[in-house]
């Protein structure tokens, strides 16, 4: 007989809170099910669950493009403390003042918060990936960001606070390098685990460690 899992025993071995654990399989994203009023997980089950999560995918962008790890840089990763929108999108800004050939603050600075007037970026599952391009730049550039708590006033789409916040700062001819960039960004994010992770993360050095 397989081995019945408890749900501390999962939450312990897949390294979230027991809470995280039972939101999962409440919403039938983790295997398992109800003896009575308490959830059992079958060993095997969890393990091919982990198994198919942390899997590598088919369809990766092109082999030439660079590593998500090569374009963030430790410096703009960051553990945020704000309570507003505006503050914390101010945060990732200063973080990339000194990108090569940016005019100045005040330019990537109007670009993002234009963006943010025609529609809210935050995506859902407390994400938001704020995005400019500019005349001026010529690679792409990134900053990372999770907040210590959700902000409330980002609009997201599923109306649940963002904590996670990647701004992605592209030149205007570089539409292809985006799309490449976003996909590596949407692919990690969406899995749970790192999520989570994420959440938990107590310093700017674990969050880079993590996403790296």
């Amino acid at each position: 007989m397989d081995k019945i899992m408890t749900l501390d025993e999962v939450a312990s071995y897949l390294r979230v809170s027991e809470r995280t654990v039972y939101e999962w399989a409440s919403k039938g994203e983790l295997p398992g099910g109800k003896l009575g009023t308490s959830w059992r997980f079958k060993r095997d089950d969890i393990e091919e669950w982990v198994s198919h999560k942390l899997s590598p995918r088919i369809h990766l962008p092109s082999s030439d493009f660079p590593s998500l790890s090569a374009i963030l840089k430790p410096e703009r990763t960051v553990l945020l403390h704000s309570t507003t929108k505006e503050a914390a999108l101010n945060q990732l800004i200063d973080l990339c003042t000194d990108i090569p050939n940016l005019s100045s603050r005040a330019e990537l600075a109007d670009a993002v918060f234009k963006r943010e007037q025609l529609m809210s970026t935050g995506i859902g599952l407390s994400i938001a990936v704020p995005h400019v391009r500019l005349n001026s730049i010529h690679e792409i550039n990134v900053a990372f960001a999770v907040n210590e708590s959700g902000i409330e006033d980002y609009d997201s789409l599923d109306n649940i606070p963002v904590r996670i916040i990647v701004l992605i700062i592209a030149g205007r001819d570089q539409h292809t390098d985006y799309i490449q960039t976003l996909s590596r960004i949407s692919r990690l994010l969406k899995n749970p685990l790192i999520r989570e992770q994420l959440f938990e993360a107590k310093s700017s050095a674990e969050i880079y460690k993590i996403v790296d």
